[in-house]
């Protein structure tokens, strides 16, 4: 009976398969040569496929009579019908499209015929944006991306081993990413998304998972521009939005006739050579004027990162009488940096659209989902599925990085490379630290570098703080671990032993944070000004604007998610706090009288408060507004809001627990958002806070509400920062209002800096505003120009009951 039913399910298992024929072969030109991605569809359907970039192609369907359609850009498309009864093998070959003039004329003004469609296309722009307010679709995606050469050895690393590591050939080239993935995408008006992923596929790794993102490989001309986070400071310009007329010229190109429709073809040129514009062709359907496909690039002229040139070529297919829908989406990129060079491929394909979809709003709460098991598919399944065929290079990069895969998980590969990267290397120790690991038992031991372990101030004088960790990884799936640390530092003048042991502990969802010691800390507890930053300003110009005392201590905390967009974290400590004089006068620079360490009297040696105890509770919550998050195998990872951020703060000092001195009840709120887009203008970002001491018995300078000031040339950006305030002078312990207002023009700055003409460049414009009982008013405007992280400060100040005061600074932003 067992066998019976085995040989029954053989047999339903072949009928199934049976059904499955395919069609495959290979596009070329005319002079033979292949057409890389070329579009294959069934006519009136949206079942399609791609070739690949030797011209090959594969589409798989059940028995039945078709018609195939061929295209490619600047080629004729090409029809077929075919039964098919069984796999058939059918060669194609694409002509070049001959685009005719002769039925256009200048017009009488002398301008282009391009400019009278685009006008319509601009007119039609928003009637097809919102044409289709919700679908679904089927997407595959292909992500190649090769290293085309690199340098022998970068930083003291050997490139060549690494490369036989992650198995590039011996000139250091190759394939360094390559994946596939399917998934199940929706969208819902207004730029609502939910993907699911269906398969992974990633060589060289058995439990990756596709970096491909259909949402991130969307684009859509018919929105005025388009905004690419990480590749342009700028939204991109398109061809046909509102406005695209004061940024591009148009050339007409010709008309050509497919499926019996006319199709213009037109090259869009940018007007000034530094605009965010795109450059190449778009093709408009003549009466209709909707774009049926385009074949665009922009390159580093255009300002953007990472890449030196990026192209783009999409192409639509009707899906009913009145709707066309993108068909394939391809992205081509080469870039380089030190010396390495990247190109590479990012390719997604369209299919079974269903423009009638029933959705609700909470569906799209998840924007993506990528559940367990999904990259376990074999070969059998892609083969089946995957519409644009893997090359020869491909398959060997799957084939060999498979075993690589299977090598680089097992003990002895783990413990040999381990063996060679935790060789001791005193300039590494010193430069950029060590990590000692065990890749196999996922521990790992960090040393900080000792550069950075010295430094000086005038209350220690020259000083070290020496650290190290330990972290052991205990939940891989779900990204959970343990870590323990500890520091140790000593002051040469003031001849004080410090250290401190800190932990972090996962707690169901939670983290508890331990930490106890004694250490020389910032009395401002927001830290404003860095260690180096105090070390250069002291030793070279006798700035010593740090002010310091001594903290032993002992703190646990406990922080995390408690739904959707809401935070939270609690802290308890005690403390036992020594202010301590400058012991050190030491200097480079003889220019200036160092301050004394009480920021309050500068010209005196006067403690600013007296040794006490400390023991409170803090309490601080935030609410994001985000109910959109990505569920992975490892958890949920929520998004970014679009709306500010509102956080609420609560501190209780209490008295007489473990003999506490302090006794205040201190309660602030704040709401902020960074980087909100306004389009071609650039970001602007804001901060309000609000604050008051409820009560204040008993609290000591370290308690007041402080705000991070600058006074140097090494500026600590932030939404919260001023840029020219007194670190300590403002500190308060009433209330407060503060208030921060930053807006970034993002652009080239051509007409103001001759020099730097070729630069990019961002002007930014800053408010700022304090006001206390004790301040008043403190107000702050700035503008500033920024190159990388070259930044130029022109700030003029004012205090009230002070003189004004204005600053013309050059910082480094840290």
């Amino acid at each position: 009976m067992r066998s019976a039913f085995i040989c029954f399910l053989f047999f339903i298992g072949f009928k199934v398969s049976a059904q499955q024929v395919s069609v495959s072969g290979k596009i070329t030109d005319d002079t033979g040569n292949p057409v890389p991605f070329a579009s294959v569809y069934i006519q009136n359907t949206t079942l399609g496929a791609s070739a690949n970039s030797e011209g090959d192609y594969s589409l798989q369907l059940k028995p039945g009579q078709y018609v195939m359609q061929y295209k490619a850009m600047g080629l004729k498309q090409e029809t077929r019908k075919v039964d098919l009864k069984e796999s058939k093998v059918i060669n194609i070959t694409l002509h070049t499209e001959v685009y005719q003039l002769q039925t256009v004329s200048i017009t009488g003004n002398g301008q282009d015929p391009a400019y009278a469609i685009i006008r319509k296309a601009i007119k039609k722009r928003n009637t097809y944006l919102n044409e289709v307010r919700a679908y679904t679709c089927d997407v595959y995606i292909k992500g190649l991306q090769k290293l085309l050469d690199a340098p022998k050895k970068f930083l003291g690393r050997d490139i060549n081993q690494i490369g036989r590591q992650i198995g590039l050939d011996s000139n250091r080239r190759g394939i360094i990413y390559l994946s596939e993935s399917q998934s199940k995408y929706s969208f819902m008006y207004p730029g609502k998304v939910h993907e699911e992923m269906i398969s992974s596929k990633v060589s060289g790794s058995n439990r990756a998972f596709s970096f491909n993102r259909a949402s991130d490989l969307r684009i859509n001309f018919y929105e005025n521009f388009e905004t690419w986070p990480g590749i342009s400071l700028r939204p991109l310009i398109s061809p046909i939005a509102d406005n695209a007329l004061f940024y591009y010229n148009y050339k007409y190109i010709g008309e050509t006739v497919e499926n019996g429709k006319t199709i213009n073809k037109i090259q869009v040129i940018p007007r000034r050579p530094h605009d965010p514009c795109f450059e190449g062709y778009i093709y408009i359907q003549d009466d209709s004027w909707r774009l049926v496909a385009l074949d665009l690039y922009i390159t580093k002229k255009a300002n953007i990162s990472l890449a030196d040139t990026i192209k783009i070529n999409q192409q639509f297919v009707p899906v009913s009488n009145k709707a066309w829908m993108t068909s394939t989406i391809r992205f081509d990129f080469t870039g380089g940096l030190f010396g390495f060079k990247l190109g590479g491929y990012f390719i997604s394909v369209y299919k079974n659209y269903d423009l009638n979809p029933t959705f609700n709003k909470k569906d799209f709460n998840e924007v993506l989902r990528i559940t367990k098991g999904i990259n376990k598919k074999d070969s059998t399944y892609w083969q089946q599925e995957r519409p644009i065929p893997l090359t020869n290079e491909e398959k060997t990069d799957y084939t060999k990085k498979e075993v690589l895969a299977a090598k680089r998980e097992s003990k002895h590969y783990l413990d040999s490379i381990d063996k060679v990267n935790n060789k001791f290397n005193l300039i590494r120790l010193t430069l950029s630290g060590m990590s000692l690991r065990d890749r196999y038992k996922k521990e790992y031991y960090r040393f900080d570098p000792l550069l950075s372990t010295f430094f000086f101030n005038t209350v220690q004088g020259f000083a070290f703080n020496y650290k190290t960790s330990f972290t052991k990884m205990i939940d891989t799936a779900n990204n959970r671990f343990f870590r323990v640390g500890a520091n140790i530092g000593y002051g040469i003048s003031d001849h004080i032993l410090n250290g401190g042991v800190n932990a972090l502990i996962p707690v169901s969802q939670f983290t508890l944070g331990l930490d106890a010691g004694s250490d020389v800390v910032d009395m401002n507890n927001l830290q404003p000004i860095s260690t180096l930053s105090n070390t250069v300003h002291s030793l070279f110009a006798k700035q010593n604007y740090q002010k310091l005392y001594q903290k032993q201590f002992a703190s646990a905390s406990l922080s995390g998610r408690i739904t959707g967009g809401w935070q939270a974290v609690a802290t308890v400590e005690w403390a036992n706090r020594n202010w301590l004089p400058n012991t050190s006068a030491y200097s480079f620079s003889n220019n200036n009288v160092y301050t004394s360490n009480n920021p309050l009297l500068p010209a005196q040696n006067i403690p600013l408060f007296p040794k006490n105890q400390s023991f409170k509770l803090s309490l601080r919550t935030t609410y994001d507004f985000s109910n959109q998050y990505e569920t992975h195998p490892n958890g949920r990872r929520y998004l970014p809001s679009p709306y500010p951020t509102i956080g609420l703060s609560f501190t209780k000092g209490i008295k007489n627990i473990l003999s506490s001195d302090v006794d205040y009840d201190k309660l602030s709120a704040d709401i902020s958002k960074s980087d909100i887009s306004m389009g071609v203008y650039g970001h602007t970002s804001f901060f309000i806070g609000a604050g008051k001491f409820l009560t204040a018995t008993s609290l000591y300078y370290p308690d007041y509400n402080q705000f991070r000031g600058n006074e140097g040339i090494f500026y600590r950006g932030g939404i919260s920062s001023f840029l020219l305030l007194n670190y300590y002078t403002y500190s308060t312990r009433t209330e407060y209002l503060e208030g921060h207002f930053e807006h970034n023009f993002s652009g080239f700055i051509t007409n103001k800096i001759p020099i730097i003409r070729k630069l990019k460049l961002q002007e930014i414009v800053h408010i700022n505003y304090l006001t206390s009982p004790e301040l008043k008013n403190y107000y702050e405007l700035g503008l500033g120009v920024q190159y990388l992280n070259l930044k130029v400060l022109y700030g003029t100040s004012y205090n009230s009951g002070s003189n004004i005061h204005s600053a013309i600074r050059l910082g480094i932003s840290l």
